[in-house]
């Protein structure tokens, strides 16, 4: 079956990922390029135009080169770009499975939220579970904290983990917590110390929403905090206190795991339109309770 070439882009909170990839037509491929481009209080339109670029001229792809550019997140940001859309939780299920086929769940942990996704070997989604309003579990409120400490955020997880012991913080509220933070900072308080406690405080929140979601094994982490040790460290500590099997496991593509879903399940929507295939109903090789947006 001949290859398609085509693109994902998530548009999330704080970020906006883009990824090029081969399809090869039975659920896998080759990716060819990723990029990831902060926001940082710019336009996101004009974020995600450079970001495009970046990745195409990465992969040695034009842009009408491409068979299907798909969009996930807040989609009306890639308007003018975009092929179709596809749902958050489906393609974050979809790119999970690609990165990582034992996973039976995805704990995705972005800027504003974070969900757990248990998700079967199809990437078919079989339930959820979202975290409150409130940012004391997301990565946003870690950045922020980060950023009052005067710490880069790839810095942040070995700290965090070379902390003798963590600093207790608030975990219902963000603004108690950032709080808290400023009365331990005042105290003395290190650094890492500090930095230990707000994983705690968030691998708590997660762990929860993990066993609520009645999380398979091994879990995957996609989003933003994918790669933070220090919190990967207190999730898998929280996790064990429970006595259960649950394994939790990273990828260095992590955080590219929503992108990585739309460009595949972009490969899939352009086969079954070029075949004449109507794809608005249950899709048995992606997530029936969520199928791609009508406007795909």
């Amino acid at each position: 079956m001949q290859r398609l070439t085509t693109c994902g882009i998530d548009v999330g909170s704080s970020s906006i990922k883009v990824v090029v990839l081969d399809d090869d037509g039975d659920g896998g491929g080759a990716l060819r390029a990723t990029h990831l481009e902060r926001i940082r209080r710019r336009d996101p339109r004009a974020v995600l135009r450079a970001a495009l670029t970046a990745a195409l001229d990465a992969a040695r792809v034009e842009e009408s080169d491409l068979a299907y550019v798909a969009s996930t997140g807040d989609g009306d940001v890639a308007e003018g770009v975009r092929t179709g859309h596809f749902y958050g939780m489906t393609c974050h299920a979809r790119g999970a499975i690609f990165l990582e086929p034992e996973a039976r769940a995805v704990l995705d942990v972005g800027a504003l939220w974070a969900r757990a996704i248990v998700v079967d070997a199809r990437a078919k989604v079989l339930a959820s579970r979202m975290t409150s309003q409130c940012a004391a579990g997301t990565g946003q409120f870690i950045e922020n904290i980060a950023r009052y400490l005067g710490v880069r955020l790839d810095e942040v997880g070995a700290l965090s983990q070379a902390a003798a012991r963590p600093e207790p913080v608030s975990g219902i509220c963000a603004v108690l917590a950032e709080t808290d933070v400023i009365n331990m900072v005042s105290r003395g308080v290190s650094t890492a110390e500090i930095l230990r406690g707000i994983h705690e405080s968030v691998a708590i929140r997660l762990a929860k929403l993990l066993r609520a979601a009645k999380a398979g094994s091994p879990v995957l982490v996609t989003g933003g905090l994918a790669q933070d040790a220090g919190l990967l460290a207190c999730l898998r500590d929280r996790l064990a206190e429970s006595g259960g099997a649950m394994e939790v496991r990273s990828h260095p593509l992590g955080v590219h795991a929503g992108a990585i879903g739309a460009a595949l399940w972009a490969a899939y929507r352009r086969r079954k339109l070029a075949a004449g295939v109507p794809v608005t109903g249950p899709d048995p090789r992606g997530d029936a309770s969520r199928t791609p947006h009508p406007d795909a």
